[in-house]
């Protein structure tokens, strides 16, 4: 399996141009929140979400160089993807993100809430800073569906009711949204047409809904190491994801177990052997795999290039984490 930071080839100098830039962006006012954001912006993370941009960017602007806004909107989009993290590790009691501690757990809830907060805030300052209304409209869109996204999953916590439909609109809310508009935004800041920035739009979406369905079938089928939390937690926490939607119709003792919250001993492990011994995990494969064709075909409209081929692999590339 190839890892995710290899595809990125054609965009690695602008990748590292971001990094440095991530940190200045921040600057050093507040001297808590610089180093908290030191921390984040240095832990690393796979940048695949700014990578998408710039990727996009260079895929429409074949015959040119990519413009400082483009550069600039693939910062906005790193900064608001760990604005959101910081606020989830607090919403989820994370202690630790991609192998580091987590920022309330170092520095406590209250300073990990307002680097979420100042980290939103600078990112919409940028965002405005651009003088594109129209990818102002897109980018704050984005910041709204993520506290949509939040709200819907902690009020469906443990509720066996939900519907696959319901379960796509929340992944689209807290994890493609951001992928599907930051990808039209880079279009129209390349003054593609109306219909290319649809069509990048839809990549966006379908493949950020493929990638949180991968992760979701991985809290069941990958180890604690490689997740860095413990298997099974979504479950756990009553986030009931792909796998579990589609077990439930097959398996339904696994609705009594939800629905007393685990409240027994065993309950869990009985839960997750449920699953494990149901369809769900293949039919959430089969449903990655359908959005990560459409998301495929949606890049039909761009032509031949290096960065085009890039986006195809990187669709692959969320796919294959599960072989």
């Amino acid at each position: 399996m190839t890892p995710a930071t290899s595809l990125f080839a054609p965009v690695e100098a602008d990748l590292r141009i971001l990094a440095d830039n991530l940190k200045q962006l921040v600057g050093n006012r507040h001297p808590i929140l610089f180093i908290a954001a030191e921390h984040l912006f240095g832990a690393g993370g796979k940048r695949i979400r700014p990578a998408i941009v710039l990727l996009i960017s260079r895929a429409t602007m074949l015959d040119q160089d990519i413009t400082a806004r483009h550069r600039r909107l693939a910062e906005i989009t790193e900064m608001i993807h760990t604005a959101s993290l910081v606020h989830d590790d607090v919403v989820d009691e994370s202690e630790v993100r991609r192998g580091v501690p987590t920022v309330h757990s170092l520095f406590g809830n209250r300073i990990a809430i307002l680097a979420g907060d100042f980290l939103f805030a600078q990112s919409s300052w940028y965002l405005a800073n651009l003088d594109n209304l129209e990818v102002v409209k897109l980018l704050s869109e984005v910041i709204m569906d993520l506290a949509t996204g939040e709200i819907q999953q902690g009020s469906n916590r443990f509720d066996t009711s939900i519907s696959i439909e319901t379960y796509i609109q929340k992944s689209y809310y807290k994890t493609a949204s951001l992928v599907a508009n930051s990808a039209k935004a880079a279009g129209i800041l390349s003054e593609v047409s109306k219909d290319v920035a649809e069509h990048l739009y839809a990549y966006g979406r379908h493949l950020g809904i493929a990638f949180q369905i991968v992760d979701d079938i991985l809290d069941f089928t990958s180890t604690a190491e490689t997740l860095g939390k413990p298997v099974g937690s979504d479950l756990k926490s009553g986030n009931l994801t792909a796998p579990v939607l589609f077990a439930l119709a097959e398996k339904p003792y696994l609705e009594v177990l939800i629905e007393r919250k685990f409240a027994q001993t065993g309950d869990l492990e009985q839960a997750l052997d449920l699953v494990q011994a149901s369809q769900g995990i293949q039919k959430a494969r089969d449903l990655a795999a359908h959005h990560t064709k459409l998301a495929i075909d949606h890049l039909a409209v761009l032509p031949p290039s290096e960065s085009h081929q890039t986006l195809i692999n990187i669709a692959e590339y969320g796919l294959s984490r599960l072989y």
